[in-house]
């Protein structure tokens, strides 16, 4: 493993601790040459997951796709990062578990926003607006009707 911050290989692990239902391991590393810190992940190595897109095409699954619309949903939103990586490593559980090859991109959107919707109202919005190609005002609208039916009423 080189360390992130100078190249150098030689580290050695300082802690370890099982993540995501125990089905990955953290590790705390500590770079012999440096000095720094870093963190590293281990998981099981599954079957590679085929997201089958709206327009039928199929790609790989990717972690950091995913991440990405989610971090993009949350701009500026007070959510913390440790709870934006628990929704991706819940929604990976959630299709994992599956045990399918391929999955359609709209059952992950509608599992993220699911998520989404507990955890901030307006990072659910951004995330549909997207996701579901607002057309208009009206159809914003509507999400948001949607949305304000399922909250709890205080």
């Amino acid at each position: 493993m080189k360390c992130p911050y100078c190249g150098k290989e030689d580290n050695r692990v300082v802690d370890s601790r099982p993540v995501e239902e125990e089905n990955s391991i953290r590790r705390r590393r500590m770079c012999d040459a440096c000095g720094k810190r870093f963190t590293t992940y281990e998981k099981i190595e599954t079957i590679p997951l085929m997201v089958i897109k709206k327009d039928q095409n199929r790609e790989q699954y990717d972690r950091e796709k995913l991440l990405g619309g989610i971090l993009r949903a949350c701009h500026k939103r007070p959510v913390p990062v440790q709870s934006i990586n628990e929704i991706v490593d819940q929604v990976e559980n959630e299709i994992f578990r599956r045990g399918e090859k391929e999955i359609q991109s709209n059952v992950i959107g509608e599992i993220v926003m699911n998520h989404l919707m507990n955890l901030d109202p307006v990072a659910y919005v951004r995330f549909a607006s997207v996701y579901r190609e607002f057309k208009d005002v009206n159809t914003f609208m509507d999400e948001l009707k949607k949305f304000l039916k399922t909250e709890p009423e205080e």
